[in-house]
């Protein structure tokens, strides 16, 4: 790992090679292609994930400094996490969690507190967990979305979820500064968890996306890691929300 915690205001070299990220998500998706692009840059990871069999598939590829297989909502397990992390390290990614689409006819109202909370407190577990694990310069960098900036019928959730995180995330970045914080807020991203919500729909949204956002195509896992690792290696960003959803949200739904 990193032995050099930086100084504030200290270039370091372009790029991620020799920078150490800790993926929290790290199984599948958004997380995996994360840690693949570090991998490729010649950075180094530490993985962590909820599925240890799917975990160990990504340690085989990716070589990790070490994997941790837990369920990142059980706060406490991951405060420890960070308490047993042998560190400094120069990055968190915090990609677990799922969309939370939940009408209010019919709601749960247990499971709309339990949804919100948990990712508000995961979110503030790795800030609070890591301050003493991340190099001066370093990010945490956590995964929100565009999908709750319309209102609409079973986004009530999402949409309090989707306000919270950015104005979350400056915060951090003011209270754990020189330690950096920034949040990528993805719309639909053609990952294993979209394939599990829509079920037999899923290519009927892909053409739809193809035909109507701006890019012309599908965003994918592989977009929002070639983001993640510029927010990374970029030292000049703190408290920022950075949308990649290929313009889906000003498209009309």
């Amino acid at each position: 790992m990193s032995a050099d915690r930086g100084v504030p205001g200290t270039p370091r070299p372009a790029g991620i090679a020799g920078q150490t990220v800790v993926v929290i998500g790290a199984s599948a998706g958004i997380g995996r292609e994360t840690a693949r692009q570090v991998r490729a840059g010649g950075g180094q990871v530490v993985l962590v994930g909820r599925n240890a069999e799917r975990l160990q598939d990504a340690a085989r590829e990716l070589e990790p400094v070490a994997t941790a297989a837990f369920d990142a909502g059980d706060t406490g397990r991951l405060l420890r996490f960070f308490e047993e992390l042998p560190g400094p390290v120069d990055h968190v990614l915090l990609t677990a969690g799922s969309p939370a689409y939940m009408p209010l006819d019919g709601m749960d109202l247990a499971a709309a507190t339990q949804a919100f909370a948990q990712r508000m407190s995961m979110t503030l577990a790795v800030a609070l967990g890591s301050r003493d694990k991340v190099r001066a310069g370093g990010t945490l960098l956590f995964v929100g979305g565009t999908g709750g900036l319309r209102p609409g019928v079973g986004l009530s959730v999402m949409t309090a979820m989707t306000a919270a995180l950015p104005a979350l995330t400056a915060n951090l970045a003011v209270e754990l500064a020189p330690i950096r914080a920034n949040l990528i807020a993805p719309g639909f991203v053609d990952t294993p968890l979209s394939a599990s919500l829509l079920g037999d729909q899923l290519e009927q949204r892909r053409e739809e996306l193809r035909r109507t956002l701006p890019i012309r195509r599908v965003v994918g896992p592989e977009d929002v890691a070639a983001l993640a690792l510029h927010i990374m290696c970029n030292e000049a960003l703190t408290g920022a929300t950075y949308a990649v959803d290929g313009g889906q949200q000003f498209v009309a739904p």
